[in-house]
């Protein structure tokens, strides 16, 4: 439900309200009763039109009291919300000229001795210091039973990209173990990532534009104890470069009513047969979402990127150490599921990886050895997260290496490590130390072992020097003599 609060005439230093909660939200599954809990419930609260700024001291009141005998509702809010009786009061501070707040006014639980579609009403009343109140009502219901899916599906593989294939299809399925019978049939979601579209087009399906979502509706009113299977597989593909990727499917009990999943986005209706249902064995139903991965015939190609330890010793230099996959398969997460491992020069010591991850800097990137002369290990989805240097195909990472001493011939050894990268005969690369000697400054005696007392006399005698010879100079310039 959007509600707005009447507008104010221009000049009146008020602002106007909305609040943004849905009119109908589904409470949790029938058949979970009183082991049933819900953190999801919002109320977003916005400023829509201001004459006089942002919202002063906005304030959500929201009653309960119309929730009885389906829910239990406990305070939220992360401490900003208090309770007295069957009214919930969360404060939301100062809300910002056309931005907007929310939150999670209380924990909902579940009653015992519900049915599918049993309901409770909530209202709430949103005001501010500037701005007249703004009302709402959400009806709460009771969703239908649970429907389970395998605990685990076969993968499919060796799928050709473009190419459909006998082999490349799904055929999902779902169990009623609940003690009710969905009142108008049930709906099945289909969503891929990383490469997959969903191939057939029932006329029961809407899909997204990409044929990447698809929700489909079905009469059939599964009995309590009773399993299904779609009477045909659902097909897919691969797109071109996909190395592995997942189709993952959940059942809802919940079609025609207003615990119904969302098609927002699913605009295209599917033009061939519809899809059906038919009975299937109720064996290895433990799930609440059917996965099944994906893995073609497409191959990655990584190879290490390296570069030189260089600098004088004494020195803390940044060294750029990395992996880049020369493809072809290069989708998305799989391309990230590889790491590369590095074991430093003899000679260097590498003080930090440092990292960044909006804004908070860090010092390992990387996982350290657990002993001397072991490698660092770069997860490759890690390093993209945390600001590494990245082109399409490859990311670095700056290691901070301090060059200790002179050691010739000394190289450091980079590796990378990929699941689907069968081709290691450029998976290892070596960098050398390039070490210049240390400036003056860092192997003066006072500066490297001569301390105390000795660096004390090594400067008096250098004083000494320096005064005996300004005293010369000044005893010849007045005709004086200068004692040997």
């Amino acid at each position: 439900m959007t509600t707005a609060g009447a507008a104010p005439a221009d000049g009146s230093g008020q602002v106007t309200l909305r609040l943004e909660a849905p009119a109908e939200f589904t409470l949790y599954p029938a058949d979970e009763g009183a082991e049933a809990r819900n953190t999801d419930f919002v109320v977003p609260v916005s400023v829509v039109r201001s004459d006089g700024g942002d919202a002063r001291g906005v304030t959500v009141t929201v009653n309960v009291s119309g929730l009885g005998g389906v829910a239990r509702a406990e305070p939220g809010g992360g401490g900003n919300c208090g309770r007295k009786g069957a009214v919930f009061t969360c404060r939301y501070g100062d809300v910002q000229n056309g931005d907007g707040e929310s939150n999670n006014p209380f924990v909902l639980t579940g009653a015992a001795g519900v049915s599918p579609g049993d309901s409770g009403t909530v209202t709430y009343t949103a005001t501010a210091d500037n701005a007249a109140p703004v009302t709402g009502t959400t009806r709460m219901t009771v969703g239908g039973p649970t429907l389970l899916t395998p605990g685990e599906e076969k993968p499919l593989t060796g799928v050709e990209p473009g190419k459909p294939a006998e082999s490349a299809s799904v055929t999902p399925r779902f169990a009623n173990h609940s003690r009710f019978t969905p009142a108008n049939g049930v709906g099945l979601r289909l969503s891929s990532q990383d490469g997959v579209i969903i191939a057939g087009r029932p006329e029961n399906c809407l899909f997204n534009p990409a044929y990447t979502e698809a929700w489909c509706t079905f009469t059939t009113r599964p009995a309590p104890g009773t399993a299904y299977r779609t009477s045909s597989p659902v097909g897919i593909t691969a797109a071109p470069g996909t190395l592995a990727a997942t189709l993952a499917y959940t059942w809802s009990s919940d079609v025609g009513g207003p615990g119904e999943p969302s098609s927002k986005g699913l605009t295209v209706r599917g033009t061939d047969a519809p899809l059906t249902l038919a009975a299937t064995p109720d064996q290895g139903f433990t799930g609440a979402t059917g996965s099944v991965p994906v893995e073609t015939t497409v191959q990655a190609d990584h190879e290490p990127i390296a570069a030189p330890v260089r600098g004088r010793v004494g020195d803390t230099v940044t060294v750029r150490l990395g992996a880049r996959n020369n493809g072809p398969g290069q989708n998305g997460g799989m391309d990230e599921q590889g790491r590369f491992e590095v074991v430093p020069p003899e000679g260097t010591t590498v003080t930090s990886i440092p990292y960044s991850i909006e804004g908070d800097p860090g010092d390992w990137a990387c996982e350290r050895p657990a002993a001397k002369g072991g490698a660092f290990v770069c997860e490759l989805d890690k390093a993209r997260s945390m600001d590494g240097q990245r082109d399409a195909g490859s990311v670095t990472l700056g290691f901070r290496v301090r060059i200790d001493r002179q050691v010739p011939g000394a190289r450091g050894t980079i590796r990378t490590y990929h699941p689907y990268d069968r081709t290691p005969g450029n998976d290892t690369a070596s960098f050398p130390l390039e070490a210049s000697p240390a400036p003056f400054h860092r192997t003066a005696p006072f500066r490297w072992g001569v301390g105390g007392a000795g660096a004390a006399v090594v400067l008096a005698a250098l004083a000494y020097r320096y005064r005996r010879r300004l005293s010369g100079t000044s005893a010849a310039g007045t005709g004086g003599t200068t004692t040997p």
